[in-house]
């Protein structure tokens, strides 16, 4: 399903649901990152997306990490939750997200680099290689606070 990712623009759709979702900024011993390329929009992102009835946030963290990435993590901290009213995603079959997502940060445990149907590429990257890869605003922002080392929480 396709999905076009609409921040601050007064040309975007009225939003239609409200789901909790979550991302994790995965980080390797050697200090690269985990990303995958999204079939949905061709962009690299984290690994993430909505939480399910009957599971924790770090175990949808856990969970959407080992759907899109093959890799196993743990959860060890938090990096900031984003809830940009402004900030929609527009899916193919009618709904419009509003953004609400807590942006997780977790280390491997195991697992092995795997593309799913949600990916079209999985790799890890130094965290200088990042800011020439293709990304929506909103991950470069979640990438940005981790890098910092100053997790914002709240944005």
């Amino acid at each position: 399903m396709g999905r076009r990712d609409y921040e601050n623009d007064p040309n975007a759709p009225a939003a239609n649901s409200l789901v909790p979702a979550a991302s994790v900024v995965v980080v390797n011993d050697t200090g690269q990152v985990l990303l995958q390329r999204r079939v949905d929009n061709s962009m690299w992102a984290l690994p993430g997306g909505k939480m399910e009835l009957g599971e924790s946030l770090a175990e949808c963290g856990i969970r959407e990490t080992k759907e899109e990435t093959g890799i196993d993590v743990e959860i060890t901290g938090i990096v900031g939750t984003y809830t940009n009213p402004r900030h929609v995603f527009a899916y193919d079959d009618g709904e419009v997200r509003q953004e609400f997502s807590i942006c997780l940060l977790g280390r491997p445990v195991g697992g092995t680099l795997t593309v799913s149907d949600e990916s079209h590429e999985v790799a890890w990257f130094a965290p200088g290689d990042i800011a020439s890869l293709p990304m929506v605003a909103s991950i470069r922002r979640r990438l940005d606070d981790w890098r910092s080392g100053q997790y914002p929480i709240v944005r």
